[in-house]
């Protein structure tokens, strides 16, 4: 026997007008558009470059690394270092356009005000764990 003071669980209508049925409705169809944006920004291929495209990577927007080319003009037996920096660098090129590509197939969605539902979805982009990460080494270098 449920309680009559409690409301009924199986009404979605409640008494200030919030249908959490409708709610729940328009949260599926914007998860699902989250999926369908992600899963068309995975199967884009960007291409990052340094060194005026002496070192060039491409790598999907499913963080498939499809190649590197390297120019070789930037390969120095006695400056490892520099072809190292260029590929890192490349890299990070790479990542940043992912990371606006994923922006940008959002759709300008603002997750921020979901909080930590988020990151229960899945829909952490690559920079938040990255920021954890460096975090993380931050704190235990001091």
């Amino acid at each position: 026997m449920s309680d009559p003071n409690l409301p009924d669980p199986t009404d979605t209508d409640s008494p200030d007008g919030f249908d959490i049925g409708a709610l729940l409705e328009q949260a599926m169809g914007m998860q699902q558009q989250l999926m369908d944006a992600q899963a068309e920004a995975a199967h884009s291929v960007v291409e990052g470059v340094a060194g005026g495209g002496a070192v060039s990577v491409r790598v999907t927007g499913g963080m498939v690394f499809e190649s590197v080319s390297i120019a070789r003009a930037a390969v120095d037996p006695d400056d490892v270092e520099l072809l190292e920096d260029l590929v890192l660098a490349a890299l990070h090129d790479a990542m940043d356009q992912i990371a606006n590509l994923q922006q940008a197939s959002m759709g300008g969605f603002d997750l921020g005000g979901l909080g930590g539902l988020s990151g229960m979805l899945g829909l952490e982009g690559p920079d938040d764990a990255r920021g954890e990460a460096s975090e993380r080494d931050d704190g235990d270098a001091t």
